[in-house]
C-alpha cells in the first residue's frame, strides 16, 4: 500500500493541467490574467445586450439583429487584423483592441443611462458594430503573438489555460452578469465591463512589442509587402496548401458544422426528454462540466508524440458523444453523451491550437489565425442552421444523431486523405513514416 501512494501522486502530476507557461513567462501570465478578467466583462455583457434590446423593442427579431450585426464586423475586423498582425507589432493591435471595447461598453453604459427607444437601438447597433470590428484585434493578435512568448512544447499547455480560462468564463460569467443586472441594472452592469476592458488595456501595454517576423522578400519595407487583399489570399493559400495546416481547419469546420449540437437542446429537451428549463439548464452545464475536467486533466496533451492523431480521435468523439445524445431518451444518457462532447472539444481545441501555432510561419501566424477565428464565427452559426433545418424535417434527435454520425465519417476521411495530420505533433514537425525495408539500403548507397 505504502508504494501505491507515491506512483498514484505521480501519475495525477502527470494529468493535472500544466501550469508551467504562468511560471516560465512573465508575458504569457500578463495575458492568461488581461484574458481572464476580459472574458469575464464580455460574459457580463452577453447577457446584458440581448436581454436589454429585448426589453427595448420587445422583439425577438430585433435581438438577432444586433447579433448579426456584430457578427458580421466581427469577421470583417478578424480578416484586417490577421494582416495588420503579420505586419505590425501585435501589442500595439492587442492595446487596440482593449480600447476598443473599453469605449464601446462606456458608449452602452451612457446610452443606457440617458437614451431610449431608437435613439437608445442606434447606439447600441453603433457600438456592438464598432467593438466586433476593432475588438476583435485583440484576439487574433494575441493567438498569434503567444507562440513567441514560450518554447514550442509547452504550446499544449498554454492552449489548455485559455481553454479553461474561456470555458470557466462562458459558465460563471453569464450567472453572475444576470445577478449583476437584477443587482445594478444595465448602466453600472456596462460600466463594470468598461473598467474591466481599462483594466486589460493598461495590462497588456506593457507586454513587449512582439514584432513579427517578416517572410523573404517583405524585410526591406512596405514596398515589397503583398495588398490587403492578396496578403489575406497569401495566408489562406499556406493554409489550404499545408498538409497540417489544411486538414485542421477541414477538420474544425466538420466539427462545427456537424457536432455542436446545443441550439437544438431545448427542443430535444421539450420534445424528447419531457423537461423543463431546469431540465434544459442541466444539459448545458454537463457540456461545460466535461469542458472543465478535460482542461483540469489536461497534463498529458504535452507529451503527446502524435497529437495529430489524438486529434482526430477527439473529433470523432465529438461525433460519437452528438450520436449518443441523438439517439438518448433518458436524462442520464443525455448528461452523459454531453459531459463527453464537452471533454472532447476541449481536448481538440487544445491540441488545434498547439498544432496550428507550431506548423504556422510567424510571417503568416496572424492571417492564419484570423481564418481560424473567422471559421470558429461563422462555422457555428453555419452549424446551427444545418441542424436546426434537419430537426425540422426529421426531429431534433435524429438530426443530432446523424450530425453525430456524419462527424465520424467525415473525420474518418480526413484522416486517410491526410497522412501527414495523423504523424502531426506540436514540436512543428511530422513524426516521420515508417520506413520501407528498402529504406536503409538506399540510405547506404547515397
Amino acid at each position: 500500500m505504502s508504494a501505491r501512494g507515491p506512483r498514484l501522486r505521480r501519475a495525477l502530476g502527470r494529468a493535472a493541467i500544466d501550469l508551467t507557461p504562468l511560471k516560465a513567462s512573465r508575458p504569457f501570465r500578463t495575458v492568461f490574467a488581461a484574458r481572464t478578467l476580459s472574458v469575464f466583462g464580455l460574459g457580463f455583457a452577453l447577457v446584458a445586450l440581448p436581454l436589454q434590446v429585448y426589453g427595448l423593442t420587445g422583439s425577438s427579431t430585433m435581438v438577432a439583429l444586433v447579433n448579426a450585426v456584430n457578427g458580421v464586423s466581427v469577421l470583417g475586423g478578424t480578416l484586417v487584423a490577421g494582416v495588420l498582425a503579420d505586419r505590425r507589432p501585435r501589442r500595439g493591435l492587442i492595446v487596440t483592441g482593449r480600447l476598443a471595447a473599453t469605449a464601446a461598453f462606456t458608449g452602452l453604459a451612457l446610452s443606457a443611462l440617458w437614451l431610449d427607444g431608437a435613439a437608445a437601438m442606434a447606439a447600441i447597433v453603433v457600438c456592438a458594430a464598432f467593438n466586433g470590428f476593432l475588438g476583435t484585434f485583440s484576439q487574433v493578435a494575441l493567438q498569434a503573438a503567444v507562440p513567441g512568448l514560450l518554447p514550442r512544447d509547452r504550446l499544449p499547455a498554454a492552449g489548455a489555460l485559455l481553454a479553461l480560462t474561456g470555458k470557466l468564463g462562458s459558465v460563471v460569467a453569464p450567472a453572475a452578469g444576470g445577478a449583476l443586472i437584477a443587482l445594478l441594472d444595465y448602466p453600472l452592469v456596462y460600466t463594470v465591463t468598461a473598467a474591466a476592458s481599462a483594466v486589460t488595456t493598461l495590462m497588456v501595454a506593457r507586454l513587449p512589442a512582439m514584432a513579427p517576423e517578416h517572410a523573404p522578400g517583405a524585410a526591406d519595407g512596405a514596398s515589397a509587402r503583398p495588398s490587403p487583399l492578396a496578403a489575406i489570399a497569401e495566408g489562406a493559400g499556406f493554409a489550404v496548401r499545408d498538409r497540417v495546416v489544411g486538414p485542421i481547419l477541414l477538420l474544425g469546420f466538420v466539427q462545427l458544422l456537424f457536432a455542436t449540437p446545443y441550439v437544438l437542446i431545448p427542443e430535444l429537451t421539450d420534445r424528447v426528454l419531457g423537461g423543463g428549463e431546469q431540465t434544459a439548464g442541466l444539459l448545458y452545464s454537463a457540456s461545460a462540466a466535461g469542458a472543465v475536467a478535460a482542461s483540469l486533466t489536461s497534463g498529458w496533451t504535452a507529451r503527446l508524440r502524435r497529437a495529430g492523431a489524438v486529434l482526430l480521435a477527439a473529433v470523432a468523439l465529438c461525433g460519437a458523444a452528438a450520436a449518443g445524445l441523438g439517439a438518448s431518451t433518458a436524462l442520464t444518457a443525455a448528461v452523459a453523451a454531453l459531459v463527453a462532447l464537452g471533454f472532447a472539444e476541449i481536448i481538440e481545441e487544445i491540441l488545434r491550437f498547439a498544432l496550428l501555432q507550431s506548423h504556422t510561419p510567424d510571417a503568416l501566424r496572424g492571417r492564419v489565425n484570423s481564418v481560424w477565428t473567422a471559421q470558429n464565427t461563422v462555422g457555428g452559426s453555419l452549424g446551427g442552421v444545418v441542424l436546426g433545418a434537419l430537426a425540422a424535417v426529421v426531429g431534433p434527435g435524429a438530426a443530432v444523431l446523424a450530425g453525430g454520425a456524419a462527424t465520424v465519417a467525415l473525420t474518418a476521411a480526413i484522416a486517410g486523405a491526410f497522412p501527414g495530420l495523423r504523424r502531426a505533433r506540436p514540436g512543428g514537425a511530422a513524426v516521420p513514416p515508417p520506413r520501407t525495408p528498402s529504406e536503409p539500403e538506399k540510405e547506404k548507397t547515397t
